[in-house]
């Protein structure tokens, strides 16, 4: 025997919108929330939820991070004499910079921090670069 289908809503006659019974709402497999209306083109679910950053990042924050440790780097940058001061100069504000980073992040302002972050890698990877270009062309490391 084949099974009938069953249609949405019931079509039962004995049930009357007009006396009350609601096939609407007493059918279990009907979610407890309304449903908006899908457009037809995809099959359409509940809503996602939104989450939202608590402590936004601003480009200003960010750009004022960056002027702050591209200073803080070119100073001690300067107080090197030579290729290895230069050096061992760059890698301790950048000890100090990453060290100020972090306590920034964890209470102050994320988007100085991301500026700090960025400008001292960028620092180390320039400071690494000249080591590198100056041991190949002396053949010593300079910073022994």
């Amino acid at each position: 025997m084949a099974q009938q289908p069953t249609f949405w809503p019931p079509t039962d006659p004995r049930r009357s919108w007009a006396r009350g019974s609601d096939p609407w709402r007493s059918d279990p497999r009907r979610p407890a929330y309304p449903l908006p209306t899908p457009s037809g083109l995809f099959p359409s679910g509940p809503p996602r939820p939104t989450y939202r950053e608590p402590n936004l990042v601003h480009a200003g924050a960010v750009a004022a991070g960056c002027g702050a440790a591209a200073a803080w780097l070119l100073l001690f940058g300067l107080l090197g004499q030579d290729l290895a001061g230069y050096g061992r100069w760059t890698l301790l504000a950048g000890v100090v910079a990453w060290a100020t980073a972090l306590v920034m992040a964890q209470v102050g302002d994320r988007g100085v921090a991301a500026g700090i972050a960025v400008v001292t890698a960028a620092g180390w990877s320039i400071c690494a670069v000249v080591l590198g270009v100056a041991w190949t062309v002396t053949g010593d490391w300079p910073l022994w």
